[in-house]
């Protein structure tokens, strides 16, 4: 059996290399109910979408398993100083100095705005804090983020909500021969096989939101995308077998007597 070592990120070890979001549920009991079947690495909450304050007993806080580790995202930033002033407050209200920085260039296709995304990098590194920071499937870029000390590179799979899986898995190969930090595969996936697709690629996790949240039953899609990932990546340490032109027997040749003149 391959023998493997679990997620890390900046020193710090995790459970699991699903990390889930939290949005688009129709209910937090529902969201709750993913979560709980998921026992994910991470949890991801747009900071800018919830109240902070609430500590009612139906807030959203109260739907959240004990123990999960709160990844704030800053989902709904269209500027480097948006984000980084939203990871100063989530900071000061969730005390974690994790933060996943997303700057949206373009409110049509959700793609980052990359150059908006380093910068903020770069500051919130500066200031202590732990950056994942949401990128295109650029390896300039990718590079450029590992060298402003992001502690993972998180490329896109595909369009953000869009559930087309990865459609180029090219550009991830790319970033992953040369990234000394985490991937993780962030935003695209729709199912279960897309998640084990990116896994058997050699990332070192997975973030999703809509593919559960907007699943008929997110609980069920939860477990199966917890399933496919431990899957992919156990593919992916025990090596593919080589992909050939033509056929070749299962059963081995040598020695089998020919039928032919007899």
């Amino acid at each position: 059996m391959s023998q493997d070592s679990p997620l890390t990120i900046a020193g710090k070890t995790y459970k699991s290399r699903l990390i889930l979001g939290t949005g688009k549920y129709k209910t937090l009991e529902l969201m709750k109910q993913a979560l709980i079947a998921a026992d994910p690495a991470m949890v991801t909450v747009a900071v800018r979408r919830v109240d902070l304050s609430d500590k009612s007993s139906q807030s959203f806080w109260k739907f959240l398993p004990e123990g999960l580790p709160i990844l704030p995202n800053t989902a709904g930033c269209y500027t480097a100083e948006d984000a980084i002033r939203t990871a100063c407050l989530a900071r000061e209200a969730l005390n974690t100095n994790l933060v996943k920085v997303e700057v949206i260039g373009d409110p049509k296709t959700l793609y980052p705005d990359v150059q908006a995304t380093l910068e903020a990098t770069k500051v919130l590194v500066k200031d202590g804090f732990t950056v994942l920071p949401y990128t295109s499937d650029d390896p300039i870029m990718a590079r450029r983020l590992e060298d402003a000390g992001a502690a993972t590179i998180m490329p896109l799979a595909a369009p953000i909500g869009s559930g087309q899986g990865i459609l180029n898995p090219l550009p991830v190969q790319f970033i992953l021969e040369q990234a000394k930090v985490p991937v993780i595969v962030d935003a695209g996936v729709g199912t279960a096989s897309d998640a084990t697709v990116a896994m058997e690629l050699g990332v070192a996790g997975i973030l999703m939101n809509t593919a559960v949240a907007e699943a008929q039953d997110p609980a069920a899609m939860a477990l199966a995308m917890k399933l496919a990932v431990e899957a992919g990546r156990l593919a992916y340490l025990a090596g593919r077998m080589t992909k050939k032109y033509a056929a070749s027997a299962s059963s081995p040749s040598a020695g089998v007597v020919s039928p032919v003149g007899r």
